[in-house]
This record gives C-alpha cells, structure tokens and sequence, in this order.
C-alpha cells in the first residue's frame, strides 16, 4: 500500500469548464423562460447533472415527464460538449502543471475524482491524461457527491488508506465528501464558502513546494 495518494476534482481545480457548464444551463433555462445567473450556478457545483436538472426546474417553477426530463438531460450534455470540443492546454488552470509534475516525479500516485461524465475526453484535450493512474468519475459511481463514494472509490484503486489522501475541491460537495471519506481536504476557491476544508488556496499559484512535500511525505 502507498504512503499517500493525491485525489483532484476535474472542473474547476484542474481546468475551469464551469464556464461551459454554465453556458449550457443557461441556454435550457431560456427553454424554462427563466434567466439563469452566474449565482445559480454556484448550486451547481460539484453536483450531478440529474441533481442539477432538478434544482434548474425548481428555481424555474417548472416540472417535466420523465421522456422530456431525460430529454432536457440530453440536451444539455450535447451543447456542453459542443463547447468542450474545443479545449486544449490553454484551459488549464494557473500552475497545476507544476502540482502535478511535483507528484509523477515523486512517485505519488494520482487519481481523479469528478462528477463529469466527461473527464476523461476533457483530460485528452489538454494534454493531461498521463499524470492520473485512474479515473474515477460520473460513470463510475451511483452515489454523488457530497457522498463520499468517488474518493473511496479512487483511494482503493490507488491502494492508499483514505485517512491517507489528499483531496482537491472547488466545491462544497466536494469538501464534505472528502471529510466524510476521512481524507485531507483542500478548497480550491473561496475560503469563505469552503471553510469546511483542511487547507484553503485561492489557486495552485499559492501553493508552494514545501507545502506538496509535508503532504506527500517525501
């Protein structure tokens, strides 16, 4: 078994698609006639998008058959990855080439944990796929976050004990999901909104070496 393994969330920690996300609700919710705002998409953040469809018809007062609920759900997924079609390495975010090389160089194993039933393309697209040993995401899971499951999932097939890994998280789900899974949690964001993590940074600009070192034990 490893000494320590290192967890990331996919958007918003490694690469900001919440933009494409966003774009993409947005467009359904003028289909609601309901006018979605970057506030709404905070909500959405870390969470499935089956939850996410939910909480749109919420805030919109609208319902649906299960045919246009899965319909609607479709529609969705096809206009973001219409907008993920285009990535590449300039999508990624300030300095997590240097987390991630800091890591490979030392050995440590690394997984990612994401909601997205997309990450692994995403990952292709920016040059990024051969830094993870696996890739647990939304096709991989039953339960979302703030359930723990994706990280247990991840720390058993990276053969570390979860009280050994470290988590990286944008989102509030995320945070609680790591706590839950008895793993360091890091917020990526916001300290304001992820006080319930470990460690907060803005972004991976802050985090220096020594800090990777003390957490990697190396």
């Amino acid at each position: 078994m490893h000494k320590v393994g290192f967890i990331f969330d996919l958007d918003g920690v490694i690469v900001d698609t919440a933009k494409y996300h966003y774009l993409a609700w947005k467009k359904l919710a003028e289909e609601l006639n309901f006018d979605f705002t970057k506030e709404h998409n905070e909500l959405f953040k870390g969470v499935s998008r089956k939850r996410c469809l939910d909480i749109l018809l919420n805030l919109a007062d609208a319902t649906a058959t299960e045919e246009q609920f899965d319909t609607w759900m479709v529609e969705k997924n096809r206009d973001y990855l219409a907008y993920i079609e285009k990535m590449d390495a300039s999508e990624i975010l300030p300095d997590v080439p240097k987390v991630l090389d800091f890591l490979k160089t030392n050995n440590i194993p690394i997984a990612l944990g994401s909601a997205s039933k997309n990450a692994q393309p995403i990952l292709e697209k920016v040059n990024l796929l051969s830094y993870f040993d696996t890739i647990i995401d939304g096709n991989s899971v039953s339960k979302a976050k703030p359930d723990p499951e994706v990280f247990l999932i991840a720390a058993e097939k990276l053969d570390v004990a979860p009280k050994n890994c470290i988590v990286f998280e944008d989102a509030v789900a995320g945070i609680e999901a790591a706590n839950a899974g008895n793993m360091t949690s890091i917020g990526i964001g916001d300290a304001k909104i992820l006080q319930e993590a470990d460690y907060n940074f803005n972004d991976f600009t802050e985090i220096d070496l020594d800090f990777l070192r003390k957490l990697a034990k190396v």
